[in-house]
């Protein structure tokens, strides 16, 4: 087995022509698209840089090293890697042919210091209302989605939510790869793993879900939901481990509880959509709804509660805090939506 620093150190030689990107702490994303041409995003802009690799296999051996540090298989039958990097970096690759360019990669890196809740106030991406009526969610055991697109701090957000978690509580988290950070003592960390390639080995959310429920946990966080393990998750919730948390990708709370949906479907268990839709709405209490805004903010613009199925089946929210024209975040009057 070779050792961690020297695999370290490999992956720095083969990363050297984005080493000044690297070690940028304005830079939030490092996109490649293929050696030539690397972009960055800082405070949610891109542009690009003119920085570039030798050739596309300066640029492979350095994805082979990552994947071999990461213990992921990468090559022609399994063309796709996602791993982190020894900084603690997330990154997603995509090799030729399937990516034209390739390879395509992505690199996304997060701050060193923790993300809070006074610090999402003091930024303006939470009102210190929505803060205090989040704190109280939190310790009253609501089960909550953290909704938003692709870069839009969903995993920051359910970071500093833990703050609110009872020092007492134990805490399960389960990842594809390693990028919430609890601010609890009493947190386990569980990750997947990925078949090798003689398609040996691979551990799944869903996995892990079931083994999560043996070991005692006070709250289950999933730091995405994917695919069909979104049933187990949503029949946990339901089964005495309220106050647990989960990201989706949706463009509103409503859209966040169909895509949910949409997963949970994905099971091979004949349930019929009624059944299912009364689970999700009966697990989810609270959707949190983020975005970016046209200056790049992440921010929080929408809460809602999940009040149930109307009389059609359809989900029932009622906004909580809502953005009103001149982009504030101000507590909502009751009403259903």
């Amino acid at each position: 087995m070779i050792p961690t620093g020297a695999y370290k150190r490999s992956i720095a030689s083969f990363l050297a022509p984005v080493a000044d990107l690297m070690a940028d702490p304005t830079v939030s994303e490092i996109m490649i698209n293929g050696p030539n041409e690397i972009w960055v995003e800082r405070s949610g802009q891109l542009c690009r840089t003119d920085c570039a690799f030798s050739c596309p296999e300066a640029l492979y051996a350095a994805l082979k090293n990552i994947a071999q540090f990461a213990g992921r298989y990468l090559g022609d039958d399994l063309p796709i890697l996602e791993a982190y990097l020894p900084d603690g970096s997330r990154i997603e690759a995509v090799l030729a042919p399937i990516a034209e360019n390739g390879p395509v990669v992505a690199i996304r890196r997060f701050s060193k210091s923790t993300l809070t809740v006074e610090r999402l106030v003091a930024v303006g991406s939470l009102t210190l209302q929505a803060a205090n009526w989040l704190s109280n969610a939190v310790e009253q055991k609501l089960s909550i989605v953290v909704s938003g697109g692709t870069g839009s701090g969903k995993t920051s957000l359910l970071g500093a939510l833990s703050s609110f978690v009872g020092d007492n509580e134990r805490i399960v988290v389960i990842e594809d790869t390693r990028e919430v950070q609890l601010q609890k003592s009493h947190v386990i960390y569980l990750e997947t793993r990925s078949a090798d390639e003689q398609g040996r080995g691979r551990v799944t959310t869903r996995d892990l879900l079931r083994a999560t429920l043996r070991l005692r946990p006070d709250r289950i966080v999933v730091g995405e939901v994917r695919g069909a393990e979104a049933l187990d998750l949503i029949q946990a919730m339901t089964s005495g481990h309220g106050g647990s948390m989960t990201t989706a990708h949706a463009s509103s709370p409503q859209g966040a509880l169909r895509r949910i949906e949409t997963m949970a479907l994905m099971d091979d268990t004949d349930l019929p959509l009624s059944a299912l839709r009364a689970q999700v709405a009966a697990a989810v209490d609270l959707v949190v709804q983020v975005c970016r805004d046209r200056s790049g903010r992440r921010r929080v613009c929408e809460i809602a509660s999940v009040q149930g199925l109307s009389e059609g089946g359809t989900y029932l929210t009622q906004r909580v805090f809502l953005t009103t024209t001149d982009g504030q975040l101000t507590q909502a009057d009751t009403g259903d939506s």
